[in-house]
């Protein structure tokens, strides 16, 4: 009978059914194969959401509203550094196209005074606050200047009056919603308070206001947000504070509003950046401004705090004001409040941050007598929403409102 030799070294040759012989291969492939698939797996990071690609995982995580984050962050390791990394969460939505429109509301409490800023996902209508603004302690929040520059994600605040002094600041402050943090920037050339201002084309723009011992003042100047410099305008031809503005057809109109008792007619005046020049303002449009305004469609509307806060639009062709119809605003909203506008959307916060949104619709009708005599004239609507608010904000004040995207 044939021998058989298992190994060529230390091994013992036996014959075939020897009790003593062993075969064993010389390479064992498989069970080496397996463990090394094993040590991959346990180096591979666990899947976002199991049985889900990533690509698929990480646009559901980022459609998660800010408020749950806290608790998602206990999911997993993954979990915990996606949304511990602000900056890189939003630089994500950034890139899929997601836009979650805030509404940033500056409020004070009426008690102790102290200025705070809560935010609402306009979205999920969840209540969130932001880290607190660097400023005065004793600072007046109504003698800020507040202007949103939705395409840096960026809030600027600016100027303001120490309340115990009577003293304007040059202050300028730069929220920054990707990374939640407050940054100092280059202040304003001239210290002002309750002043206009507006975005036009990237730029900030603010006119007038007070200055110290209460003089009005006259001069404007204009922030490049790129370069973080101010840079003098054309002066408005007249010393004025001013109560609101709004920017329509790249245009900034400042008004100085109206206050009870009416002894005299309100001032406005108009800035046109393309020639860097003030024009009056149309004695319609100044004397019908009776408060807190927003535009929509390159429309001017106002909700007024002196006629039971109707809703008008301003008309340029007859410099007149029309009445919005629809239902009225909702009891729970009361003066003081703040406007602001998203798309068709007015957004208004009232005493305690109760929040009511009103949905604008046009409506077109034909007037005339033929086809030929007959012409459109277009009219709005609008219809409001009541948003629930936490029972903790009951002594908030709201001074100012803006909008950004998330």
């Amino acid at each position: 009978m044939r021998r058989v030799r298992v190994s060529s070294h230390h091994a013992a040759v036996h014959k075939l059914g020897h009790p003593q012989m062993a075969l064993t291969p010389k390479f064992r492939l498989a069970p080496a194969a397996a463990a090394a698939a094993t040590e991959e797996d346990d180096d591979a990071p666990p899947l976002l959401i199991p049985g889900l690609p990533d690509d698929a995982a990480l646009s559901i995580v980022l459609r998660l509203p800010i408020t749950a984050h806290a608790a998602c962050r206990l999911v997993c390791r993954r979990w915990r550094r996606l949304l511990s990394d602000r900056p890189g969460f939003f630089s994500h939505r950034r890139a899929l196209g997601l836009r979650t429109p805030w509404l940033f509301a500056l409020a004070f409490h009426r008690c102790t005074g102290k200025i705070q800023w809560k935010v609402l996902d306009l979205v999920h209508l969840a209540w969130h606050g932001i880290p607190a603004m660097p400023c005065r302690d004793r600072a007046c929040p109504r003698g800020f200047g507040c202007v949103a520059v939705p395409d840096a994600g960026a809030l600027l605040v600016c100027g303001g009056l120490v309340s115990d002094m009577d003293c304007p600041l040059h202050l300028v402050l730069k929220y920054d919603i990707y990374s939640n943090r407050w940054t100092v920037m280059t202040r304003m050339l001239a210290a002002r308070s309750f002043f206009a201002g507006g975005l036009i084309d990237g730029k900030v723009y603010v006119a007038g206001g007070y200055s110290t011992n209460q003089f009005e003042l006259n001069s404007a100047e204009v922030l490049d947000c790129d370069k973080g410099v101010w840079q003098p305008i054309a002066g408005m031809g007249m010393n004025m504070a001013s109560s609101d503005s709004a920017v329509i057809g790249g245009r900034l109109y400042v008004t100085e509003g109206c206050a009870w008792p009416f002894f005299s007619s309100p001032r406005g005046q108009i800035y046109d950046p393309k020639i860097d020049r003030w024009e009056a303002m149309p004695v319609g449009l100044r004397e019908g401004w009776t408060g807190q305004s927003v535009v929509i469609d390159e429309h001017l509307f106002v909700i007024s705090e002196y006629e039971r806060m109707k809703v008008k639009i301003y008309d340029p062709e007859t410099d007149s004001w029309d009445s919005v119809s629809g239902n009225p605003m909702p009891e729970r909203i009361m003066k003081p409040f703040s406007v602001s506008c998203l798309d068709s959307r007015i957004v208004v916060v009232g005493r305690g941050l109760h929040v009511a949104i009103g949905h604008v619709e046009k409506q077109t009708s034909s007037t005339g007598g033929g086809n030929s005599g007959s012409r459109s004239s277009s009219s709005y609507s609008i219809c409001w929403q009541d948003v629930d608010v936490p029972k903790e904000f009951s002594d908030l004040t709201p001074s100012s409102s803006q909008i950004l995207y998330a």
